[in-house]
Formats: structure tokens, sequence, C-alpha cells
């Protein structure tokens, strides 16, 4: 018994060391578990504090730069702003009402100065006539200019139809020739022009025996008053010669543009067109214009040519109304130009019946001059009769 007490107890003293020694290192990896939580607990704290700090950093940041978070706010605010009005402006395009196209407003051709009172000598504008319908400006102005070269090689003779030798004979007889024929002028001048050839002798002349050689004219007492009133003017205020200029021409008694142009046009050279009754009548009828105020006909056919025909158109234009193209029934029939005219077919259309309708030399008759220029007398023209004859 006694020498078994030793082991024993030794086994008794190891297992109790080994329990001590178990429980020491438990008790060691609990110490060392608490320790290693006790660092989580610092890091989460610290994480914490840096979180709270974080915005008292950026309010700090704010307030040392106050100018960027302004120019922020600035950018932010016209950014919104531009976005808000890019909406309207969408919105009023598709709000705002289709308006309807006005129509074009009529263009009034006549120009203002044309209705300018004939004392004031204002010259007559050229301007733009309306073309006919369905007839450009281009085709009309080559028609109408077409038109005088065809009556040129027609009338190559064609000349003012009044006798005259010198611009005072031409003026009275232009004064005279108004509610009459060139043909009753002419037969009526040589008596007037024998007794008083200059605006002297005619400014002091006895008015009743003035209207006694006027008579045949017809209206003899208001042409005699313009006749010795112009001579008067010539006498006073130009020395007792016709003035060459327009604005002077038409402050004499009697004396309106159409007189005026026809005397600067065939006594001086200086261009003119002559709207009579004959002139009037055919540039309607070939529809030049529409106008009826010889004034604003003279500025429409005006605008159509160089202003170096005008003189000339005026000659061929008369000559083929007295001639051809009447008043009350032309002879379409036996017109050269009857392929250029709208108005074909008002008169007699019949080539044997429209050539009984010609005047002066192409039916075969007296022209209206007693002493035509030489090339009318070559041509086939016979001068008029004087006053009183037959035949």
């Amino acid at each position: 018994m006694g020498e078994h007490e030793p082991d024993g107890g030794r086994k008794v003293a190891e297992a109790a060391k080994g329990a001590s020694g178990r429980k020491s290192g438990k008790t060691a990896s609990a110490g060392a578990g608490g320790a290693g939580s006790a660092k989580k607990t610092a890091s989460a704290r610290k994480a914490a504090a840096a979180k709270k700090a974080a915005p008292a950093k950026k309010a700090a940041a704010a307030k040392k730069a106050p100018g960027r978070t302004a120019a922020a706010k600035k950018t932010n605010g016209k950014t919104t702003a531009a976005k808000k009005t890019t909406a309207k402006k969408t919105t009023t395009k598709k709000a705002a009402p289709i308006s309807k196209a006005r129509p074009p407003k009529k263009v009034t051709i006549a120009p203002p100065k044309a209705t300018v009172a004939l004392g004031e000598a204002a010259p007559a504008r050229t301007v733009a006539p309306e073309p006919p319908k369905g007839e450009s400006r281009t085709a009309l102005v080559r028609r109408a200019r077409r038109i005088n070269r065809e009556l040129a090689e027609v009338f190559p003779y064609a000349h003012p139809e009044l006798d005259f030798e010198n611009p005072f004979q031409l003026l009275v007889a232009t004064v005279l020739s108004a509610q009459t024929t060139d043909l009753r002028v002419n037969q009526t001048t040589p008596a007037l022009f024998a007794k008083y050839p200059t605006p002297e002798d005619l400014a002091a002349a006895n008015p009743e025996e003035v209207e006694e050689i006027l008579r045949p004219t017809g209206f003899f007492r208001a042409k005699t008053k313009s006749v010795m009133g112009l001579s008067k003017a010539l006498v006073e205020e130009f020395g007792g010669q016709v003035p060459g200029r327009l604005d002077d021409l038409v402050k004499l008694p009697g004396v309106g543009r159409k007189t005026a142009f026809v005397v600067l046009g065939n006594a001086f050279g200086h261009p003119g067109i002559t709207v009579d009754t004959h002139f009037q009548r055919l540039v309607r009828r070939w529809r030049w214009t529409e106008e009826t105020d010889p004034d604003k006909i003279e500025a429409a056919v005006g605008a159509l040519f160089p202003k170096s025909d005008w003189t000339d158109l005026s000659h061929h234009v008369i000559w083929h109304g007295r001639r051809i193209c009447h008043a009350r029934k032309p002879a379409c029939g036996a017109c050269p130009i009857a392929p250029l005219c709208p108005a074909y077919g008002e008169g007699e259309t019949d080539p044997e019946k429209a050539k009984k309708l010609l005047k002066y030399e192409k039916g075969g008759f007296p022209g209206q001059r007693l002493k035509p220029p030489q090339a009318y007398l070559e041509a086939g023209g016979k001068p008029a009769p004087p006053l009183g004859a037959t035949g």
C-alpha cells in the first residue's frame, strides 16, 4: 500500500496541473478576445467621429470659398431659367394661330406728276404701263416697237401735215388745228401769214380782221384771242422769238403740251410725243396703255420707246390713224400691222371692202398739205387744194 501512494498522488497532481493549465489557457484566450473587441470598438468610434467632422469641414470650406458657391448657384439658376424660357417658347409656337396671307395691293401706274396743271410745265414721267392680260412687259415692248418699225416702212415719208416755214408759223398753225383738220388750217394760214408775217405784226393786228380770216377753222374768236395773245407774249417776253424750251412754250396763251411737242420736235429737233385724238385712239386699240388722260398716255407710251424715236413715232401713229385705222370703221382687211393688233376685227376685214375705206394717198386722195415735202410727192402723194378750190 505504502509503495503505491506516491504514484497515485503524482497522477492526481498532474491531473490538477492539467486542469489548471486548461483554465489558464481559456482565461488567456478570453483575455486575448477581449483585447480584440476593444480594438474594434475603438475603430468604430473613430469612424463615427470622422463622419461627424465631415460636415463641419465642408461648412468651413464653403465659408472659405463663398464666390464659388454663389457662382454655382447662379449657373444653376440660369440653366433653370433657360429651360423654362425654351419651354415657354415651344408652348407659344404651338399655340400661335396660323395667319392668312394678305392679298397683294394693286399698284397704280399713273405717275403723280402726270396730273400737274399744264401751266406749271412739269414734264410727264415715263412710267411702265400695264401690259395686256397674258402679255409680259418684255413682250409688250417688243410688240410696240415692231409696230413702229412696220409703220415706218409703210409711211417712210411721214411728216407733220401742217404747212410752215419757221417756228412761229408752226406754233400758230398748231394752235389753230384744234377742233378742225390740218387741211382746213393749211388752207387758211396763207392769208394770215401774208398779212401778219411776224409776232409783232399779229400782236398789233385788229382782232376783227383776224377773226374774219380765221372763221373757216371754227371757234375763230377764241383762236384769234390765243394767237394774238401768244404773239404779244413772244414780243414782250422772248424778243419776238419762239422759245425752244417746254417750260417756256406752255406759258404762252393757248399752248399746251401737245402743241409744245409739235413745235419742239418739228421746228427744233427736240424729241416729243404728240398725243392727239388719233394717237389716243390707236395706242388704246393696240393695248399699249389703258389711260385716257393725254399726259398719262404720253408718259406710258414714252416708256416703251427710246426718246430718240418719240417724234417719228408720233408721225407714224397719226398717219396710220388718219389713213387706215379710222375711228368709226377701221380698214382691218387692208392694215399692214393686222397680225400685231389685239383689236383686229373691229372694222372691215374683207380686203376688197377695206381698200375702199383708205384715205389720202393710200386711197388715191390728196393729202393735208398744200406744199408737202418732196419725198411725199415722189412716193405718190398728192398736195391738197387751196381754200375754195374743187377737185
